[in-house]
């Protein structure tokens, strides 16, 4: 009898044993999930599942305003987070083509760059060299009176989009500054950011799309009229070029290319003689008087330029837009209607899709939109990168000549005015196009040094002039890809279509 006592005892010891491991685990599981849900104020996240956001968009710039407005419109959930909120005050972003401006008409925000924020209408480029000067005019002829290239301040213009977007009742604009992106098994899944109290907050979406800005160097002119009213001036100065162009109805943005890493400083005044003792002597006599002023007046900006071709590293979850994965030297004023360009493409592709949540299956997709990209946004990069080369002071004679060759050519008129203006406007941003017309530039280089007739001397020279040409054109379009640019159907991305979801349903937990 007292054997089975304790042969009852020992089996209820091992039972009760077994029964406390597995209440034991059971309530630690549910102690994990509940701390995993916990954000960093203490209030319980509701389980991925329930996401409220479709995208959320790092950064309120042109690109990510506009991209917020344009999703919003289509019906997707959008939170967006821009570090400040307040107008802002750039030197950059002022110049949008005409091109652009199309693009800024098929996502509904037109009215962003009219006569709201004092936008000017800009109808082309006049050029100066050593005194001289020949007007280039963007070949708007078979388009409306109101299609044209815009000037503006840049903050102003961004404010009427981020008002825009804001408009609209599923999408949310706040402040803050993004920390982290959340990541999951290599999948982005949302940003940590602090708002504007300093505290820290999540949020979530199947997508995040990261915008950042760029820079260059510049003031302001008041009071003054250009020689050619409505059109960006480029001088072709020594050592690098100097652009006006308006931005309202009483200013004159001036910006001053200076080369090399070592800006001259503004708080001692070296930027300041550098602008009265190399600057405005190339400065036309129309504007000198202003030019002088506004460096008196102190108020001179300088930002850090860039140039980075698109190299995307495809990211489920994530999109890089705008500068954040691709700049271009400002001097064409091509950015914006480039990321405007990459807005309406995204659009597009995103237009098909129910919702965002297959990760890999989006990002597989999405990998065509850095392929059908290429054919707008490598045309104005390279040209801006070639453009800018040419156009700088040199003392080797065989980019000299180029120089010389650029600025006649495009005096030429016709055809060659007009295929060169249609490529900076965005009018025709054909990849073949500009390639041609860049070394047809080089050709007539050479054409002129063998007038009169050739010498060993001038057919060194030409041979050089093609050479250098080679030099500038080539490895920018290397560095953008040459089968992407020339021959993006050759590219598998080209053809992916949208992935196919199944509908699955599912019981959604409710954490209390």
């Amino acid at each position: 009898m007292v054997y089975e006592y304790v042969l009852a005892g020992v089996l209820v010891s091992l039972l009760s044993s077994v029964f406390f491991v597995i209440i034991n685990n059971t309530f630690s599981e549910k102690k994990k999930d509940d701390v995993a849900n916990v954000s960093a104020t203490g209030v319980f996240l509701a389980p991925e599942i329930e996401k409220s956001t479709d995208v959320v968009i790092v950064g309120a710039g042109v690109a990510g305003a506009a991209l917020a407005y344009t999703l919003g419109k289509e019906g997707r959930r959008v939170h967006v987070i821009e570090r400040d909120l307040n107008e802002p005050d750039r030197i950059v972003g002022e110049l949008l083509q005409p091109g652009g401006y199309l693009k800024l008409i098929e996502l509904g925000l037109e009215d962003c760059a009219n006569e709201s924020i004092d936008a000017q209408k800009v109808f082309g480029y006049a050029l100066y060299k050593n005194g001289n000067d020949t007007k280039l005019s963007y070949p708007l002829e078979t388009y409306s009176s109101d299609i044209a290239g815009r000037s503006f301040h840049n903050g102003r213009f961004i404010q009427r989009m981020r008002e825009r977007a804001t408009t609209l009742p599923n999408v949310k604009l706040v402040q803050g500054t993004v920390t982290t992106l959340l990541e999951e098994k290599g999948t982005v899944k949302g940003v940590m950011y602090k708002n504007k109290a300093g505290e820290e907050m999540r949020t979530y979406a199947p997508l995040t799309i990261i915008e950042n800005p760029s820079c260059f160097v510049g003031l302001i002119l008041e009071n003054c009229e250009l020689p050619h009213a409505n059109h960006g001036h480029v001088i072709l100065g020594d050592p690098s070029p100097i652009l006006f162009y308006p931005i309202s109805r009483t200013e004159v943005r001036c910006l001053v290319d200076v080369p090399g890493t070592k800006v001259p400083s503004v708080a001692n005044g070296e930027m300041a003689w550098y602008l009265k003792t190399v600057v405005a002597p190339q400065v036309p006599h129309q504007l000198l008087k202003a030019f002088l002023a506004a460096v008196d007046k102190g108020i001179i900006r300088t930002m850090q330029n860039k140039s980075m071709p698109a190299a995307p590293q495809p990211t489920p979850g994530a999109i890089l837009l705008g500068d954040a994965f691709n700049m271009r030297h400002p001097l064409t004023g091509g950015g914006m209607t480039v990321a405007l360009s990459d807005i309406v493409l995204l659009r597009d592709l995103l237009r098909p899709l129910s919702d965002f949540n297959d990760a890999p299956a989006l990002c597989d997709y999405l990998e065509s939109f850095y392929t059908l990209r290429k054919p707008v946004s490598s045309t104005i990069n390279t040209l801006a990168g070639a453009l800018y080369k040419v156009f700088c002071a040199s003392p080797d004679p065989a980019r000299q000549e180029m120089r010389e060759a650029c600025f006649d050519y495009l005096s030429l008129g016709g055809i060659c005015s007009n295929g060169p203006i249609s490529l900076l406007s965005g009018l025709n941003p054909r990849q073949i196009n500009l390639f041609l017309h860049f070394f047809a530039v080089a050709v007539y280089g050479v054409g002129r040094l063998m007038i009169p007739f050739p010498t060993p001397k001038r057919m060194w020279l030409g041979a050089r002039l093609i050479l250098s040409a080679s030099g500038i054109i080539f490895p920018i379009i290397k560095a953008e890809g040459v089968r992407q640019m020339f021959f993006p159907a050759t590219m598998p991305a080209y053809y992916r279509v949208p992935p196919v979801h199944r509908r699955i349903k599912t019981s959604r937990k409710h954490v209390c």
